[in-house]
């Protein structure tokens, strides 16, 4: 649907992105997509394009569920910052202070764990070991357990250093010093009471619920082994996302509506429909760049082996930032430098330009490789800017 009303888009350019979408499903590229570009709290397009299950027949629709890999990341970021904002953590809390047996595994002695701080781990710069599975996958979504062994795991960078992304460890990490600052009996208990209940966000979840299971989109890769995750590595997800899994850095499920929701929480500066969810101050914190020009050693990789130019890492306290520059980046060439927003392996991404006043939300069926993801949505996103006049 398209809003020929609004005139604060180019309907012709709304349009393009459309069929851009139709024509990458038709070609095979991935399966369907479920998009919503906003500009001023106002839906300018608003789309279910091709299959939620292409081999099934099942075409796409606004209530498919999603399971949104590290987006859930964003959630996760926010409930931090709230838990800044009341005054029940600091950037510089450490992460001993609150799980005090993360330094109980230090077998070497170095003295690094007791210095990993939120701030560090929200930048990715904690110097914890890159894996994206601390264990076998049957017990990834066991919270207690997870956080039993990354304390286990040595430091093998120094906390503060480098910009190493780290898919799973810092926010299993900040997610259980968010539970525990706040008292809650469980994080998916916190995430619903703070975060999802007050946004009226009520098809998003931590963990698959049962009973949306006619909704939800299978997990399938489209793409050949050999990068550095594998197929297998994306589709094992649909097994272990289960209805119990608590799993801070990739186990949210949600629609495209309910992220548009969140968007626009952090578009209007942490609040919507009288729901204060943060603070303007915290969230101009969070969406300034605090990694300087240090590239993501993730993306600089994928750069590398597709011979781009690296770019710098363009991090916030949790957000991907658009920065500067021409290099290849999932915001686009012509979002604003201080666009923000999270993305999921291979198939999601949302994000805000304030500059524009502009949100972009998609979830797409059919994990790409995570290259041809970057060129799918720098596109998309640079034909969303186009169309904000």
């Amino acid at each position: 649907m398209i809003n020929e009303a609004h005139t604060g888009f180019d309907s012709a350019a709304l349009w393009r992105i459309q069929k851009r979408i139709e024509t990458d499903i038709a070609a095979g590229h991935y399966d369907g997509a479920n998009i919503i570009v906003a500009r001023g709290g106002q839906i300018g397009l608003e789309a279910s394009i091709g299959f939620a299950d292409r081999q099934a027949g099942r075409v796409s629709s606004a209530d498919d569920v999603f399971r949104i890999f590290s987006m859930t990341k964003a959630f996760t970021n926010v409930l931090v910052l709230q838990a800044i904002d009341r005054g029940q953590m600091d950037l510089t809390t450490r992460v001993v202070e609150l799980i005090p047996e993360f330094a109980a595994g230090d077998r070497f002695r170095q003295g690094k764990k007791d210095r990993i701080n939120v701030a560090h781990l929200l930048t990715h710069r904690a110097g914890l070991v890159v894996t994206p599975n601390p264990l076998p996958y049957a017990e990834l979504g066991n919270l207690d357990n997870v956080i039993r062994a990354i304390s286990e795991l040595d430091v093998v960078g120094e906390p503060g250093g480098s910009f190493d992304y780290s898919p799973a460890l810092n926010h299993a990490l900040l997610g259980e010093m968010a539970r525990r600052a706040a008292g809650a009996a469980s994080f998916r208990e916190l995430m619903s009471r703070e975060l999802f209940e007050p946004l009226k966000m009520t098809n998003t979840a931590l963990g698959a619920p049962r009973a949306w299971s006619e909704r939800m989109v299978p997990v399938r890769a489209s793409f050949p082994d050999g990068g550095w995750l594998s197929a297998h590595d994306v589709e094992v997800m649909e097994e272990i996302i289960t209805e119990e899994a608590e799993m801070p850095w990739v186990g949210a499920v949600s629609t495209v509506g309910d992220i548009h929701r969140f968007a626009e929480m952090l578009r209007r500066g942490g609040e919507l429909n009288g729901q204060r969810i943060l603070s303007p101050a915290i969230l101009d914190l969070a969406t300034t760049n605090q990694t300087g020009t240090s590239p993501n050693s993730l993306y600089a990789g994928i750069a590398t082996a597709r011979g781009w130019e690296i770019p710098p890492g363009n991090f916030g306290l949790g957000f991907a930032l658009s920065g500067t520059g021409t290099h290849a980046s999932f915001f686009g060439s012509t979002t604003s430098p201080r666009t923000h927003g999270n993305y999921g392996a291979g198939s999601t991404l949302f994000w805000v330009d304030p500059e524009l006043d502009l949100t972009f939300s998609c979830l797409t069926a059919g994990v790409m490789d995570e290259g041809d993801n970057v060129i799918r949505y720098q596109r998309l996103s640079t034909m969303a800017a186009a169309a904000a006049v």
